[in-house]
């Protein structure tokens, strides 16, 4: 072996004593739909963030229905309306365990593609790890979910919690 190599792998080149919390993310990022597999992953997202001492961002993202340009006027302020509510609730959740696991959240509701949605707030806050629920509809199998879309940009380590 020749001297580069030795002091590479020498006493001096010896990793720093392992200290929690230091080596993982600073930003966890989970995106929210109220749906049952999302709010297990926040919990996952919640859980991790704390253990690690970093941020969490929660992001819902309330995607219109296609067929929203053809609603009257009536229904689609309805469907404004839940879009609201669902929204309160899950910022109110989020309020409460911020402040029983003493975690620093930030609570964001957009409307748009679940998607593009998340990636514009992953970029935003510079998230380090991405958190989704796997989709629990039939045709996401075939076409493809938002989960399997976010693992194949490959811009940020992504879990799915099942």
């Amino acid at each position: 072996m020749d001297a580069p190599e030795r002091e590479r792998y020498g006493p001096q080149a010896r990793p720093l004593p392992f200290e929690r919390g230091t080596d993982g993310p600073r930003v966890v990022l989970v995106g929210v739909d109220g749906s049952r597999t999302s709010m297990r992953a926040a919990s996952y997202a919640a859980g991790l963030a704390r253990r690690q001492g970093a941020g969490l961002v929660v992001v819902f993202v309330s995607s219109p229905a296609p067929y929203s340009g053809i609603m009257s006027g009536v229904v689609a302020g309805a469907v404004q309306q839940t879009h609201d509510e669902l929204a309160d609730e899950l910022r109110a959740e989020c309020r409460r365990g911020a402040e029983e696991l003493d975690l620093a959240v930030t609570f964001l509701s957009r409307r748009g593609d679940a998607y593009t949605e998340l990636c514009r707030a992953a970029d935003e806050h510079r998230a380090d790890l991405v958190v989704v629920g796997s989709s629990e509809q039939a045709g996401h199998r075939l076409v493809g979910s938002v989960a399997t879309r976010l693992v194949r940009a490959g811009r940020w380590p992504v879990v799915v919690v099942p």
